[in-house]
């Protein structure tokens, strides 16, 4: 009897453990075959349904200062290129983080590196509706110590009074994080609606934020080149640092939302494709070399002056106007007004010097071509005119005399860009991103 029991117990002890490991295999199976595939992610604009600050009464009263009141970000000498500025006019991405896992929506930025979100206890932070991450109760929070080979190699010699990765990243205009930072478990809901779980990412735990962020805000999600940014955190899944993202145009339906993806899903091939050659250095934001910009036959140089630089604008997912050198920009103006057949708006002094049209729809002006070094990029008045309210239409573009020169998202809607980082190469097809 007690043999015949002891056989049986052994046989449900080897059955489970059959089962465990025929489990495991699979779940392995399906999660390196995930990784290796690649993934697509929403990218949700601020204050549409997909959005935790959709508020369907005031989506037109905030077109307006979604542009005209955005300040241009400035380059940082010792900091990310990156303003950090909310409004319209910027894309958020949905993670969560930790286990249970929180939801985060993160502002997306390819001009900076660290993903951070606010973290409890936060003293000294701005102000937050959803609730902040609390570390102490997620199983997979990891905090690095002081005296790691990651804490010195991104922070040099910080320690926190705990011994912990004291961290603290500065934007262009002011804006500061500071916190620990950590390992944690991210997870990533798949436009295929299957989570992708991806483990030991370091990330900033901010305890102490500050700059221009609305309660909507609940961190960045660096996009830069990097050790420390998403892009190549994750790129050891795939074999390769790249991704690429679908912009849908500002005002398009709400309802619709654009994507990034990574791995093999960040493929971008087929008829139309044109590449430029990224003037990248480790850890410097995605500068590519334009030529200049063509109105309808009319081409305007970069410069008319100087010997054309390489590497002279930034492609940047987190400013919405595209800014040009003053001269490029008055010439672009004045060939739109001669080849449209509207009359620019002369009246109203909400719209300041911007040169905009009284028109119920998008107009049908003049085509511009962006002349990238090998690659000639076509942008139409979806992507290059903007309403900021009702009934007019404006050019989403600005001139600048300080020398630092973005390719906004605005233009960057509706192409699908991808950023290859080891390959050094930017590449461009039109899409439609709303139905990619």
């Amino acid at each position: 009897m007690i043999l015949s029991l002891a056989k049986n117990f052994m046989a449900n002890i080897l059955c489970f453990h059959l089962c465990f490991f025929v489990l495991y295999t699979f779940l392995c199976q399906t999660l390196t075959g995930a990784y290796k595939s690649g993934f697509s992610v929403q990218l949700i604009r601020h204050n549409t349904p997909n959005s935790p600050s959709y508020k369907s009464d005031e989506l037109h009263m905030h077109r307006l200062g979604s542009f005209y009141q955005v300040p241009k970000k400035s380059y940082a000498p010792n900091g990310p290129f990156t303003r950090v500025t909310s409004n319209n006019g910027d894309y958020l991405m949905k993670l969560t983080l930790g286990t249970p896992p929180v939801d985060v929506y993160g502002l997306v930025d390819t001009g900076s590196d660290l993903v951070w979100a606010q973290c409890t206890p936060c003293q000294g932070c701005y102000k937050q509706k959803s609730p902040m991450f609390e570390p102490l109760r997620s199983k997979t929070y990891t905090p690095v110590p002081c005296n790691s080979e990651e804490c010195n190699s991104l922070f040099g010699d910080s320690c926190s009074p705990q011994k912990l990765c004291a961290y603290s990243y500065a934007y262009a205009d002011s804006s500061v994080t500071k916190g620990v930072l950590a390992r944690e478990t991210i997870t990533f809901s798949s436009t295929d609606e299957e989570s992708v779980v991806v483990g030991d990412i370091i990330f900033g735990c901010g305890h102490s934020n500050s700059g221009i962020f609305n309660e909507n805000d609940m961190g960045i999600i660096g996009l830069g080149g990097g050790p420390l940014s998403l892009v190549s955190q994750i790129g050891s899944l795939y074999g390769s640092r790249r991704f690429s993202q679908c912009l849908v145009p500002f005002h398009a339906d709400p309802q619709t939302s654009g994507t990034i993806s990574f791995g093999d899903a960040s493929d971008v091939s087929g008829d139309g494709v044109v590449t430029t050659p990224l003037v990248y250095e480790e850890g410097q934001s995605y500068l590519v070399t334009l030529e200049g910009i063509s109105v309808g036959d009319t081409f305007v140089p970069f410069n008319s002056s100087e010997m054309l630089a390489k590497g002279n604008i930034m492609i940047d997912s987190g400013t919405p106007a595209t800014y040009l050198p003053q001269e490029l920009y008055d010439r672009l103006v004045e060939e739109l007004k001669v080849q449209s057949s509207l009359l620019p708006i002369a009246d109203d002094p909400d719209l300041d010097t911007q040169l905009c049209y009284r028109s119920e729809t998008n107009l049908e002006g003049p085509p511009l071509i962006a002349h990238f070094e090998g690659a000639d990029v076509p942008l139409m008045p979806i992507q290059t005119f903007i309403a900021p309210k009702d009934g007019v239409f404006c050019f989403a573009m600005a001139g600048t005399t300080d020398g630092e020169y973005i390719f906004g998202n605005f233009a960057q809607s509706n192409i699908l860009i991808g950023f290859d980082l080891d390959k050094k190469l930017v590449s461009f097809k039109p899409t439609d991103c709303a139905n990619k």
